[in-house]
Order: structure tokens, then sequence, then C-alpha cells
């Protein structure tokens, strides 16, 4: 905001909601008003109206003194509950509008669910992965195609580079292996079954994936770390944090692995995050490694590092990886060259004699 000298116009904007804010409490709480001084004129009303009735009553003698006093006794009672129930009434109003949003959120469904009979994976899990006549596009914005007429195969242990322009669907590609969206047509197989009949929870259980934005939670070193392996011991973690050149920066903070890290992880540079995330990748042991430009926020030196140790977490399991480095494709088995609807696979030995 300072640095776009935004200051004023964005003043003026929160006057504007504040004051609308502002005029909505005034009103109700002139409704509210106009509702008590409603009540309170009916009940001292009726009670004036019994004093005049009870007063001529004991003066013919038709009533004794004691009994007007009952009755004014028990019409105080009275007014004074219908005085809490008018009040009770506006907390009840906005209570009403917050509990139809609750009520709301609490109704929504998911659209990607767990089937009735989810099929079970092979043990043990080698990790391939085939796309057959995928087409897709994001619910927002059904026009163009995020994805059209996508074919690959990847055979367990390798490791595929997807490269390509920006909005050619390469994340798309990772996010449906997520199964975090289903596509409208084609399929997506792990192990040879679709995605559509593994258990959400069976599926994700044999993935890790390090997006190029890493998440992390307003907690201390170990709980981040923990996030993806709740039983891991804290020698692996400390294993895990080591192999991806994590455990120097990590214990030069203020207390060490106990340090929280704020939100988003704002404590900490975007390369250490980025390490950070890919330790907890190492530290859940998958059988399918999804890397989203995982090296894109490190300098020269602790890049270097890091694609060591992929390389170590890379051995024995399917690895697909998005990059736009040549030092992150040159290790691939496969480079899929991506560009909206056209899929072309190379040879990384052919693609880079092309270069």
């Amino acid at each position: 905001v300072q640095g776009m000298n935004h200051q004023q116009v964005d003043q003026t904007a929160f006057t504007r909601h504040v004051e609308s804010a502002f005029g909505a409490g005034i009103q109700r709480i002139r409704q509210r008003a106009f509702l008590i001084a409603i009540v309170m004129l009916l009940v001292l009303g009726s009670i004036g109206g019994m004093l005049w009735v009870g007063g001529q009553d004991v003066l013919a003698g038709r009533a004794t003194p004691g009994e007007l006093a009952a009755f004014v006794f028990y019409s105080l009672i009275v007014s004074s509950s219908l005085g809490f129930l008018s009040e009770v009434i506006g907390d009840l109003q906005r209570a009403a509008g917050a509990t139809e949003r609750l009520m709301e959120l609490l109704e929504a469904k998911s659209e990607i669910i767990d089937p009735l009979h989810p099929q079970l994976l092979p043990s043990p899990v080698s990790g391939s992965v085939e796309v057959r006549d995928l087409h897709f596009c994001y619910p927002s914005r059904p026009d163009p195609h995020a994805l059209e007429d996508v074919n690959l195969h990847i055979e367990p242990g390798m490791t595929m580079a997807l490269v390509g322009p920006s909005g050619a669907g390469k994340s798309t590609l990772l996010e449906l292996l997520l199964r975090f969206y289903d596509p409208l047509q084609g399929s997506i197989l792990f192990e040879g079954i679709v995605l559509r009949l593994l258990a959400l929870e069976e599926l994700r259980r044999h993935i890790a994936f390090v997006p190029q934005q890493p998440t992390l939670f307003t907690a201390n070193v170990w709980e981040n770390l923990r996030y993806g392996q709740p039983d891991a011991s804290k020698e692996e973690m400390l294993a895990a944090t080591r192999n991806a050149n994590a455990e120097e920066f990590l214990n030069k903070l203020p207390q060490g692995f106990d340090s929280f890290l704020g939100e988003q992880g704002v404590r900490l540079s975007g390369g250490q995050r980025q390490r950070l995330a890919i330790a907890r990748a190492i530290l859940r042991n998958p059988k399918l490694l999804l890397l989203d430009e995982a090296t894109s926020a490190l300098d020269a030196e602790s890049e270097r590092m890091v694609q060591e140790a992929l390389l170590r977490l890379m051995q024995g399991r399917t690895t697909i990886v998005i990059a736009h480095r040549l030092s992150t494709v040159i290790h691939a088995d496969q480079i899929a060259v991506m560009d909206l609807s056209l899929i072309h696979i190379s040879e990384p030995t052919r693609l880079l004699s092309i270069s």
C-alpha cells in the first residue's frame, strides 16, 4: 500500500465500508429500540389500566387491598419477563441470519467423494501412472479447456518432466492426479485402477506433492514436518531435513526446531520454505512424487544440494516434475512438452541435443 502511494484511496474505501456497517448497525438498534418501546408501552399501559380498575373495585368493596397488591406484583413479574423476551427476539434475529449461512456451509457436499465400493491397491504399490484421452476444464472457466486429449504412460520408477509455457496445464495435471478434480472425459489410472474407483485416503497415502508455493502453518518446525507423516520420529524428521539441506538454517532459528514459523511461514525466506516442504515430502516416503517447480526459489548452491537429495529420493519411485530449468529435467527419463492441447514426449538426450 505504501509502495504504491495508495494510502488515501484505501482509507477512502475503508471509510466507505465502515460507514455502511455503521448505518446498518444504527438501523438495527432503532428497530430494536422501537420494539422495546412498544412492549414497554403495552406493559405499563396494562398495569395502569389494572390499577385503575382495581382501585375502583377496592373503593366499591368488590376487592381487598391485598388482592390488588397481589395482582400488581404478578403483573410486574409478567411485564419484566415480556421486556426480557423483547430483547431476546432481537438476539434471535441476529442468530437466525448467522445460522442461515452456517447451515448453508454445513449442508454443502463435496463433488469429489469416495466410491461406494472402493477398490484396493495392489501390495506392494509400484507407482505406475497412465493418462488416457484426458479432457478437463475448471468449473469457473468452462472455455477453453485446460487439458485436451492428453495421453501419457509413466512406468514404475520413471521420472517424467513436464515442460511448456505457462497455462499449458502442467499444474492442472498434478491436481487431477491428486483427484482434487475429476476429468470431464477420459481417465487417469494409478496402478492400473481408475482414480474414481479408489478411496481418496488410499490414493493420497502413496503420493507426496511439493507445490511451487509451499503451504506452511502457524506452528513450529516439528508440526509442519509431521503434517505429512504424523507418526514420524524425531530422528526421521532430522534425517529428512538433512537430506533436503534444511537442517542448518532450521538449527539457526531462535528456538531451533521449536521456533514458530508464523502465518504461511512468513519468518522464512522463499528458498527456506521450499526446502522445508521438500523435507516434508522426503519424510512421507511416497511411491509417487509430484514436484511443481520445487527448486524455483533456491539459489544455485542450495539447488545443487536439493537436486542431490531429490535424486536420492527419486530412486525406486515414480516422479513427475514440472520444471523450466535445464538442471531439473536433465535427469528425467522422459520429457513431456505440453503446449495447451499439444502433448509431445521426447527422450531427454534428443531434446537436449536439439537445444
